[in-house]
């Protein structure tokens, strides 16, 4: 079995283009999951094949990533107009990054919108490899009505629901099919020495060594070969067809490819894992894509035993081995992981390309009921296993479950699938903003705990010096206590009420950079102990902390916004308009067209920098960020902050 990938962007017609093109031969067999993710079997010329359609959202690129992983070639899906290039972009840098051999599809050319020209132009922005056009459009009027093949130059019109029909090449369209060929010839020639040279003595090459030369040259990935048609009316189909079938590399090589990105022994490898998923009254469901012989029910694979095998597009189950290149459904083999490359033995990360855009979008989820409560840390734990756009932690202070999205697309399908898959009904809210508190000036106190009860008392006397540390410095602790006014064993006690202290200060929030000192103090042979010092140190700090004129802390974190560099000019504008300040851009050496922005914000604004950065870039840019450090917050927006999550809020 042979396998590809059908990606793109949204609404540039994937879906219609894996249908047309598995019912050439037929009739497809077609299952879809949860994710949004299809995959349809079909036969064409006698081969089978699999067809991997993923969805064209930005916040479900890392499905499209995993797909590439067991994909012998790749179709890119774009749209006619010139001004969306850029949206391809990040598909683009992912198909580079896999070294997957790939061909675009410019689909919907019965509405164009642009000249082909200028759409190549502005994909070629994002491609370190050149696209070579390969056929040109037959025109009358504004309408598209054939093509033309550069490499056999041979016509065909397209007719409605019917195969195309052989034709003479119009008279008006031979100058411009002679300069594409030209150009084409000129492309391929830089990567095969025979070719040159006939170029060079002006002889004209044969068809079939052409054919054969484009073949290998997509085989090695070293081109993007560029076609185009209108999936909804059948046009260009069999062409795009038939370049897979002719020049996409062979299940075989899939083997090697894995083994040099991801440094796993190429012998050792039996399959690779793309894709899972959970559905109610079945479990995991893993999609698998063998790369050896020996895969059935009962055979080790990834460390484990498998459990019962489907065919992946039809369901129906498998008895026998699965041959290598073939892809199955595994079920109740909950062990292996996706994605993943497997061995026997062992499950292997898979490279490093795989990995997904950093989740930029932070959300508690608010169980319905107790009985939610109590399924929904394992069920979160089970869908980070299946989705590793994923990220699932604990909110700071309240332990709630705290997930990180690719963004509001892919949170909304995650709490779809926690209430249909797991009967778990969740609703989400912002996480609570992680403030600090520390303080501006010294403060010295004397703390005298006495309580007398029936038996023995509590005494402690403490004489405390508190101090404002330098920033990023933390909690100290010290003590300067002479003549044994306080016995040493006691002073631990100190400094454990101290830190207590800083658990909340008087605005409301954890107190970080401060110097406590013990200075001097009093105790009583019978009455005092630890219990006793421990409460002086707290609540003697305590009373030293509000009169230290408190300020508020809040977060700064350190940002790197990913974005195609169209889009480079407003990001300075964005970023100053949220109180943050650039550092410095850079272009992104791994990705051609795109740039690189370091940048500090308010930790406070996250939430609105995604939200901003989506709608300045369709969708595309995506940032990651690491925590830098705490700075003061003064003013109304500092009250508003006290009244809203600190002490002002705890009061009402």
């Amino acid at each position: 079995m042979r396998c590809f990938t059908v990606l793109g962007p949204s609404q540039t017609g994937k879906t219609t283009l894996v249908a047309k093109l598995a019912s050439l031969e037929g009739t497809p067999r077609k299952s879809a999951s949860p994710y949004g993710s299809s995959l349809t079997e079909f036969d064409f010329k006698d081969e089978a094949w699999c067809a991997v359609d993923t969805p064209g959202a930005n916040e479900a690129l890392a499905l499209a990533q995993d797909a590439l992983l067991v994909s012998d070639a790749c179709i890119l899906c774009i749209s006619p107009t010139p001004d969306d290039a850029v949206l391809a972009a990040p598909y683009l840098r992912a198909i580079e990054a896999s070294s997957t051999p790939c061909v675009v599809f410019i689909n919907r050319m019965d509405e164009p919108r642009g000249r082909l020209r200028d759409v190549i132009a502005a994909l070629q922005t994002y491609s370190n490899h050149p696209l070579v056009l390969r056929q040109v459009p037959i025109r009358e009027g504004d309408t598209i009505v054939g093509s033309c093949d550069l490499i056999s130059e041979r016509a065909w019109r397209y007719r409605e629901g019917q195969p195309s029909a052989l034709i003479e090449l119009p008279q008006d369209a031979a100058e411009r099919e002679h300069e594409a060929r030209a150009e084409m010839l000129e492309q391929l020639s830089e990567f095969d020495d025979w070719l040159l040279e006939e170029l060079i003595e002006d002889r004209e090459p044969a068809s079939d060594t052409l054919f054969a030369i484009s073949s290998r040259i997509l085989k090695e990935n070293r081109v993007i070969p560029v076609l185009f048609g209108a999936a909804s009316h059948g046009n260009g189909i069999m062409r795009l067809m038939k370049a897979l079938r002719h020049e996409a590399p062979p299940a075989t090589a899939l083997r090697t490819r894995l083994a040099t990105s991801s440094g796993a022994e190429e012998a050792a490898l039996s399959a690779a894992s793309f894709h899972a998923y959970h559905k109610a009254n079945v479990g995991k469901t893993v999609l698998v894509r063998a790369l050896a012989d020996g895969l059935k029910q009962g055979a080790s694979l990834g460390g484990a035993t498998l459990g019962p095998l489907q065919e992946a597009g039809s369901g129906k189950p498998i008895s026998g081995s699965v041959q290598p290149g073939g892809v199955f459904a595994a079920l109740k083999s909950d062990h292996l992981p996706a994605p993943a490359l497997l061995t026997q033995s062992a499950s292997v990360e898979p490279p490093d390309w795989t990995t997904p855009p950093t989740p930029m979008l932070e959300r508690i989820l608010v169980p319905g009921s107790e009985r939610d409560e109590t399924k929904l840390s394992a069920t979160l734990a089970k869908l980070a296993e299946t989705d590793r756009g994923l990220k699932v932690m604990q909110e700071e202070g309240t332990g709630a479950a705290l997930i990180c999205a690719q963004g509001p697309v892919h949170l909304r399908e995650l709490r779809k699938t926690l209430s249909e898959v797991f009967r778990v009904e969740v609703s989400d809210r912002a996480p609570n903003p992680i403030y600090r508190e520390t303080i501006s000036k010294p403060s010295d106190v004397r703390y005298r705990h006495r309580k007398q009860t029936g038996g023995a008392g509590q005494f402690a006397d403490v004489q405390l010096s508190v101090r404002p540390n330098e920033r990023g410095q933390g909690f100290t602790f010290g003590e300067s206590v002479k003549g044994g006014t306080v016995p040493r064993n006691y002073i631990p006690a100190v400094e454990a009420g101290a830190r207590e202290a800083m658990e909340k200060g008087p605005l409301g929030f954890q107190v970080i950079d401060v110097d406590v000192t013990l200075t001097d103090g009093q105790y009583h042979s019978v009455d005092s102990s630890d219990f006793a010092f421990r409460a002086a140190g707290k609540m003697g700090v305590k009373q030293a902390l509000s009169q230290a004129s408190a300020v508020l802390m809040q977060p700064v974190v350190r940002v790197e916004i990913h974005i195609p560099s169209i889009f480079s000019g407003g990001i300075v504008t964005l970023v100053s308009s949220m109180r943050g300040q650039v550092l410095g851009f850079d272009r992104d050496e791994n990705a051609k067209g795109w740039d690189i922005f370091r940048a500090l914000v308010p930790g406070g604004v996250l939430d609105e920098l995604g939200r901003s950065l989506r709608s300045a870039t369709q969708g595309i840019g995506h940032f990651s960020k690491t925590f830098d450090h705490f700075e003061e917050l003064y003013g109304k927006e500092a009250d508003t902050i006290i009244n809203a999550h600190g002490a002002g809020a705890q009061a009402h």
